[in-house]
């Protein structure tokens, strides 16, 4: 998909009761999320987002250039936006600062100059893709279709041998430490 059609989506809902799907991206699709450090600081980003700003993590998929993850906000008033920022700003920095003192062949390929301006880009730009989600039946398929991304992909022949996502947990295994939250569809406003 083109970039102008990305930025043409609608912004993000903050419905209480709803949950949020989110899929973002590294920066030129570039495969960062190969690295198991830079996972790790996406899990540690994750879970202390998930505290300060008090939502369930439901379900989640580290791919080697995307992440797709579904929380659940607890609260009834809430604002997506810091919560992907929270995910997502520390790992940039922390990518940033590890590849201009150990890779500093790739600083040109993250660079975006704006003016006298430069900038270092680990995420795509924007917010990524964000989709409330309100019934059940939606929510399961959606944990389905990113449970199997590594699979469709031929990385792994089964969903749970992935080791950075939920998967493995869903199915009785700890393939890391980010544990997702248990799932009540009975806060989803259709299951009333």
């Amino acid at each position: 998909m083109d970039w102008r059609e990305r930025s043409q989506r609608r912004p993000a809902i903050n419905e209480p009761g709803h949950a949020h799907a989110f899929t973002f991206t590294c920066y030129r699709r570039f495969q960062f999320l190969k690295a198991e450090r830079t996972c790790q600081w996406l899990a540690e980003a994750i879970d202390a987002a998930r505290k300060d700003y008090d939502f369930a993590l439901w379900t989640y998929v580290f791919m080697p250039e995307h992440v797709h993850a579904i929380i659940y906000p607890r609260q009834p008033i809430y604002d997506v936006r810091p919560i992907l920022k929270a995910m997502k700003q520390s790992v940039g920095s922390k990518a940033v600062r590890h590849i201009r003192r150990y890779a500093p062949e790739w600083l040109e390929r993250i660079t975006v100059r704006h003016g006298k301006r430069t900038e270092r880009r680990f995420w795509q730009a924007g917010g990524g893709y964000d989709r409330n989600v309100t019934e059940a039946s939606t929510l399961f398929f959606m944990i389905e279709y990113i449970h199997q991304n590594p699979v469709r992909r031929g990385l792994v022949e089964l969903a749970e041998d992935w080791k950075w996502s939920s998967a493995g947990w869903f199915a009785g295994r700890q393939p890391n430490w980010l544990r997702p939250d248990p799932i009540d569809v009975n806060l989803l406003p259709a299951a009333y």
